[in-house]
């Protein structure tokens, strides 16, 4: 990186922090050729918004997350994704659940992301601030 591309860059500590190190990490990485770092006109030392979006990318494909073993939530319904329609922003992903139709609004790009295809397995965990109970009108009145 050279002193012209300044507008690009950030200073190292705050890089350091969007990516959740220290900055003596960031300069192990330097030394090791895994982070390329440039300087300011006044010597300060600048990470590229480039550099740090490619960490985080490479990050995001390397990470491997610990699988869950227990939870609080208790509305979980194990099915089978029966249907997704995806547009280039949003995606419909309805899951047969038992005698269940659960149906999640979501991003196309979590969909593409997890690699969801009809006839998955998948698990709909339902988080509900209100939930309405009503009773339906009977055939004869109530007395």
């Amino acid at each position: 990186m050279s002193d012209n591309d300044e507008a690009g860059a950030i200073r190292v500590g705050h890089a350091a922090e969007m990516l959740g190190v220290t900055v003596e990490t960031l300069r192990r990485w330097e030394a090791a050729g895994r982070l390329q770092m440039g300087r300011s006109s006044g010597g300060q030392r600048l990470v590229s918004i480039a550099e740090i979006t490619r960490l985080l990318a490479e990050r995001r494909r390397t990470e491997t997350e610990r699988p869950i073993v227990a939870q609080s939530a208790r509305n979980r319904f194990a099915g089978i994704v029966t249907r997704i329609e995806k547009d280039r922003v949003a995606a419909v992903v309805e899951v047969l659940a038992g005698p269940h139709r659960v149906v999640s609004l979501m991003t196309a790009e979590a969909v593409d992301e997890m690699g969801l295809r009809v006839g998955d397995e998948a698990v709909c965990v339902v988080k509900a601030t209100n939930v309405i109970v009503e009773i339906p009108s009977s055939r004869e009145a109530r007395g």
